[in-house]
């Protein structure tokens, strides 16, 4: 490890989703939360918000962004930008509204990669962990805070977040060095209530107000995007997506994500009872994958 270097922007790890948590003494947990991944930089003497996908987030969440100027030189902080509901809960919408419903926000940070000058990447995460807790975070604003380890079992942290009606948990190796960019299974990732994101490849009616007809009209191409479509049939709850059905549909490059909340999958691999919450500018269409197809199988 050198002495001494800039702190730089770094492809954020990624969590390997899990259908069980991993139990045992090497594992920690921590909350999933409903957010925008960003790092926080300081280097130069310059402060910056960056989203997982390199695109700056400073003007957006400018109370946050100047928050940061309180870091240490050549730091670099990762965490979530997370906004509240009127009932205190993680809100994607509260937070895609931000700046007109007026909601509380907070930076949630659970990791540090740069320190001073000293790239961190390759010391163990409850080390890394340690030093964002104890010489860091004390001496930022609350907006900047810390995303507790949870100390209970896996059971139980499962419990209380399906009692909360969060959206679910991560877990991590104590040992786990940062691996920018990857999903290599040190951390994963269990959603424990309904939804996740999707690629909107087409609409069946109107798009909606005005602002979504200016969002998907770019977009428009002459046939479906996807390759297993049509289907020969409506399925057993009439679900499904018929030649005849098509036929009504308006096509879209697959370039727009939407976070849908719904009530299970049928056995068809069909939503039951979905809703749109909102579009994820902060994810790629192509690392959307369904959720529940984890590694962690019995």
């Amino acid at each position: 490890m050198k002495a001494f270097e800039k702190a730089e922007f770094v492809e954020p790890m990624q969590c390997l989703p899990a259908i069980r948590l991993p139990e045992g003494t090497a594992w920690e947990y921590e909350l999933k939360l409903d957010g925008y991944r960003a790092l926080g930089i300081k280097s130069d003497g310059c402060w910056k918000l960056l989203s997982r996908n390199r695109k700056d987030l400073s003007r957006r969440f400018a109370h946050v962004a100047a928050a940061l100027a309180r870091l240490p030189e050549e730091t670099a902080i990762d965490g979530e930008i997370v906004a509240f509901d009127e009932t205190g809960h993680p809100s994607f919408r509260a937070l895609q509204n931000f700046g007109f419903s007026g909601s509380a926000l907070r930076f949630f940070a659970f990791d540090v990669i740069y320190m001073r000058g000293h790239d961190l990447q390759k010391r163990p995460l409850e080390k890394r962990r340690r030093l964002l807790r104890e010489q860091l975070l004390p001496k930022m604003p609350a907006v900047i805070a810390y995303s507790e380890t949870l100390d209970a079992s896996a059971a139980e942290v499962i419990a209380t977040v399906k009692e909360q009606g969060l959206e679910g948990v991560i877990a991590k190796r104590r040992d786990s060095i940062y691996e920018a960019g990857r999903r290599s299974g040190a951390w994963v990732k269990m959603r424990v209530n309904r939804g996740q994101e999707f690629v909107i490849g087409g609409y069946g009616s109107s798009p909606g107000p005005r602002r979504a007809d200016r969002i998907v009209r770019p977009r428009v191409i002459r046939s479906c995007p996807f390759v297993n479509l049509p289907q020969r049939d409506k399925g057993r709850w009439g679900e499904g997506l018929t030649a005849a059905k098509m036929a009504e549909c308006r096509w879209l490059r697959p370039e727009l994500v939407a976070q849908i909340e719904f009530a299970e999958w049928t056995e068809g691999d069909r939503l039951r009872h979905s809703k749109f919450v909102a579009l994820r500018d902060d994810k790629d269409p192509k690392e959307v994958d369904r959720h529940d197809r984890g590694w962690l199988r019995e």
